[in-house]
């Protein structure tokens, strides 16, 4: 009998057991503390000390995604700057920030959603001043000219061309364009086709976007690691200062109440077909436990070891996969329950089976042993996966993009251990109903063949 794989096992409980003792007097889930500094200018500064000798990971979170894109015509410019903020500026043009990344050992990237753009780097704990000039540099002197800007446009178009290849891809445009009709949550992160096309065109508008977001109270700085918040809070003041606060706030237009069921649908032979049932959710709050209460339920519901999938995916081989979640966004957004299907005729059995389980969660009370497994091997894995400066800094973005505030991450957390099989009942019955639902399907035929 080879014992290892328990003794791991056992490893691993004992450590997640140990980070969440470690709180368990005041119910935070991190087990490190948090300090939180706003500069004059509305900076945020956030700084988590982090037992990572030598190791420092520097975060920067605008909070302005594809949400903020409100003007017609004009989306896609939140994904646009994640490319061009790597175009370099007059002090350190693009090869020259390289050249230093190199020096010092560090990686840099960036990453856009519907919510925020976050722009990470780690390396050297000592070169933490360096980190600070070069981000501060292009946070606030980025340059480019119209050619640069024509070439970073043409980049994009051919990313989102790529991207619009996959039937997964188109599925989930025409899903949120037909789930939303006025909310700008309508378009995806990479924008409308006819934007990006025109996006060369959009010079003088770029420069508008980036002066409109690109400012010190849409913006907060995450450093995780072998540093001191004395340090990070007088680097920020050095660095961003002087930084000059801006005035624009988008207004971001709310989506009417849907009230019949809306079909989203690709034609697409010789693939394998796919079925999702979109419903409209909460907007995230860490006060309210609908989110939290919707996670439990969808992981007990679809998850590998749920008596659906071993039905649908194990037993009956008539699906290859079911999963579900409701998705964290600052404004209310979808729950997806999504299903890779053997056959297309077998589009509507799947369907049904997944509705029939939703149903069944509105009268039927989930087992409390089930639940209390389910709770605790969601917050298990999330001690568990707080191994190191860039996961931490990662986990505390997520929530400072959603509410402006790191402690939302513990304020969450501490919501799992108040929810009862009530609260699954209560919130299947408010979400999952058939007058907020956006059918999406991928199969051979021409119309959506679900009903």
């Amino acid at each position: 009998m080879n014992l290892k794989p328990i003794a791991v096992l056992l490893l691993l409980v004992f450590a997640a057991t140990a980070v969440l003792a470690q709180n368990s007097t005041n119910n935070k889930i991190l087990p490190y503390p948090i300090h939180q500094k706003k500069l004059d200018n509305g900076l945020n500064v956030v700084t988590v000390p982090y037992n990572s000798p030598g190791l420092a990971a520097f975060y920067l979170l605008v909070r302005a995604g594809s949400r903020e894109e409100v003007e017609q015509g004009k989306t896609g410019f939140a994904h646009f700057f994640e490319h061009m903020m790597f175009r370099g500026t007059d002090k350190y043009p693009t090869e020259a920030y390289s050249n230093i990344l190199k020096a010092m050992g560090a990686s840099a990237n960036a990453n856009t959603s519907l919510d925020r753009t976050l722009y990470h780097m780690t390396g050297n704990a000592e070169m933490l001043d360096k980190m600070f000039e070069l981000e501060a540099d292009r946070f606030q002197n980025l340059k480019y000219s119209v050619h640069d800007f024509k070439t970073e446009a043409g980049a994009v178009k051919g990313e989102y061309t790529k991207n619009s290849a996959s039937p997964y891809q188109q599925l989930y445009e025409k899903t949120v364009s037909t789930a939303f009709t006025k909310h700008t949550y309508a378009h995806t992160t990479m924008g409308f086709f006819e934007d990006v096309v025109d996006m060369p065109n959009q010079y003088d508008y770029s420069l508008e976007f980036f002066n409109r977001f690109y400012r010190p109270e849409y913006t907060t700085i995450i450093v995780v690691g072998d540093v001191t918040p004395e340090r990070v809070n007088a680097l920020s003041e050095e660095y961003f200062g002087s930084w000059k606060r801006g005035s624009y706030q988008a207004q971001i237009p709310a989506e009417p109440m849907q009230t019949q069921t809306r079909y989203a649908h690709v034609q697409q032979a010789g693939f394998p077909p796919y079925l999702s049932l979109n419903y409209k959710g909460p907007a995230f709050s860490d006060k309210n436990k609908d989110l939290p209460a919707l996670n439990i339920l969808t992981t007990i519901l679809f998850a590998e070891n749920s008596d659906l999938y071993r039905k649908l995916v194990v037993k009956e081989q008539k699906a290859r996969f079911i999963g579900g979640s409701a998705q964290f966004a600052r404004d209310p957004n979808l729950i997806g329950i999504s299903a890779s299907v053997a056959k297309p005729e077998d589009l509507q059995y799947v369907k049904d089976e997944l509705t029939k389980a939703l149903n069944t969660a509105k009268t039927k009370p989930i087992d409390s042993r089930k639940l209390e497994e389910t709770k605790s091997r969601i917050k298990y894995g999330f001690a568990m996966s707080m191994d190191s400066p860039d996961a931490i800094a990662n986990s505390l973005a997520r929530f400072i993009w959603l509410t402006g505030d790191p402690e939302s991450l513990n304020n969450t957390y501490s919501l799992y251990d108040s929810i009862t099989a009530k609260d699954l009942m209560a919130v299947a019955k408010k979400y999952f109903v058939n007058q907020t639902l956006t059918v999406g399907t991928i199969s051979p035929a021409e119309k959506s063949p679900v009903k």
